[in-house]
């Protein structure tokens, strides 16, 4: 998203380099989903409509529906206008991740960076969050940073970082056929 551009090599996207994209367009193409959401002061509605002020409450509606937050949100007394802030947060760390899922879905980016996006939430809550990733993942080029590797099992590559380096690379068939390091991870995470 060129926060800061790289030293060496070359960023392409569609073939054209990074750094002949206006940082604004560039941008525009993506969505983040972070382990640590952000949310503003304001009501529901407007943080799942930040950033697309032409966005309907219908189109608000239907993107929290698909990531899996219209049910809480509606139980609230005043439902979408519920106001929020950043320091008094009535919302749990699942809830804010599923909002800030709704907002990506609404804004429709070409390309998804979700950078430990069901981390720091219970069982359940990241069963509702692996749902709505997984409907905004379908049919785009998504980068997934993940240390839950039920988040990454279906991914069409995998890269195995250790120690800063790719150690080990494919799908996730092929990486448990190779009994290496992933497999390894995964037998770990998922030991009974």
């Amino acid at each position: 998203m060129r926060f800061y551009d790289i030293s060496s090599g070359k960023i392409l996207l569609d073939g054209v380099d990074v750094k002949e994209y206006k940082k604004s367009d560039i941008r525009k193409l993506f969505g983040m989903v972070l382990q640590d959401s952000w949310l503003f002061t304001g009501t529901i509605r407007d943080n799942i409509r930040y950033g697309n002020e032409n966005l309907t409450d219908e189109d608000i509606i239907k993107s929290a529906k698909i990531a899996c937050a219209h049910d809480f949100i509606s139980k609230y007394p005043q439902g979408y206008d519920t106001m929020i802030s950043e320091d008094n947060m009535i919302l749990s760390q699942g809830q804010k991740q599923l909002i800030t899922i709704a907002r990506i879905i609404a804004s429709n980016p070409k390309f998804l960076i979700l950078d430990e996006a069901t981390s720091g939430v219970d069982t359940r809550t990241e069963l509702r969050l692996q749902k709505a990733v997984s409907k905004l993942i379908k049919d785009r080029t998504s980068f997934v940073i993940a240390h839950r590797l039920s988040t990454i099992k279906n991914a069409d590559l995998i890269l195995v970082l250790k120690d800063g380096k790719i150690i080990e690379q494919g799908t996730h068939k092929k990486l448990m056929e190779l009994k290496g390091f992933y497999y390894t991870m995964y037998n770990t995470q998922y030991a009974i």
